[in-house]
């Protein structure tokens, strides 16, 4: 068994593990290991060191399998500061998933590294561990190592909680800040849930992050809410940051359902 998200196997080619597994279903992946593994390949693909990616969205047009997959990604629209890219990762029956990201270029300023910006909440040595949802011994949800400074899992409403990878993206290579980033930020919707997650279905189809830094350190947190409509559409919001203060923002839309 394999200690990683995924094995390379080719260029272009990745087995998923057991650890990309989600709650809802064991065939299947939880959002935050194939769209680390999306925006690895854009950052591979745009090849410069002098641009962050600043906003990134993912389509999950189908459940992601935990299967072998292949990811292309290409830049759209090339520039001196500013770079449009798009990556797909697909199984054999074709593409599951889609992202596109904006890149901008980095420049020192004579400017505080954070203007008008916040604090995040407590630090994850004042957090707790929490009983996950009902999932597989080797999953995402214990892949991770989970801090809530407020809320928990299993209770309904706002939450903030800190998340460390414990296992690398790829097998052999070091974790990347955006990576970081990316395996959790789908999480915001899992950590705040609105509704009771033994009745209740409540799945995105996408994924927007916006980032106006990268996070230094291994912890991230998710400062998180859910807002859910009568009509069968929720909407999750999220504030992203390190221990030194806010990153960015993500933002998830939620199909809504009673569970069969």
């Amino acid at each position: 068994m394999s200690d990683t998200y995924f094995i390379q196997e080719a260029d272009d080619r990745f087995l998923a593990t057991e650890w990309t597994t989600g709650p809802w279903s064991k065939e299947s992946q939880h959002g935050g290991p194939p769209a680390a593994l999306l925006g690895r390949a854009i950052e591979r693909a745009v090849g410069r060191d002098d641009v962050q990616i600043v906003r990134a969205t993912f389509e999950i047009v189908r459940p992601v399998p935990v299967a072998r997959l292949k990811v292309h990604a290409e830049v759209i629209r090339p520039g001196r500061s500013v770079v449009l890219s798009s990556a797909s990762l697909s199984d054999e029956k074709g593409v599951v998933m889609t992202a596109q990201a904006w890149s901008i270029r980095t420049e020192k300023l004579e400017l505080e590294r954070a203007v008008h910006g916040r604090r995040p909440p407590a630090g994850p040595q004042e957090g707790r561990s929490v009983e996950l949802f009902p999932t597989e011994e080797r999953s995402y949800l214990t892949s991770m190592e989970w801090r809530f400074v407020r809320g928990e899992f299993l209770k309904e409403g706002p939450a903030a909680a800190w998340g460390r990878m414990r296992k690398p993206l790829i097998q052999g290579e070091e974790i990347s800040p955006l990576s970081r980033v990316l395996v959790l930020a789908d999480s915001g919707s899992g950590i705040s849930s609105a509704l009771d997650f033994g009745k209740w279905v409540y799945i995105n189809p996408d994924l927007s992050i916006y980032l106006h830094r990268l996070p230094h350190g291994e912890w991230v947190c998710l400062d998180a809410k859910t807002t859910i409509e009568p009509h069968g559409i929720g909407m999750a919001a999220s504030v992203l940051s390190d221990e030194t203060g806010v990153i960015g923002r993500g933002l998830q839309s939620l199909y809504l359902a009673p569970r069969s």
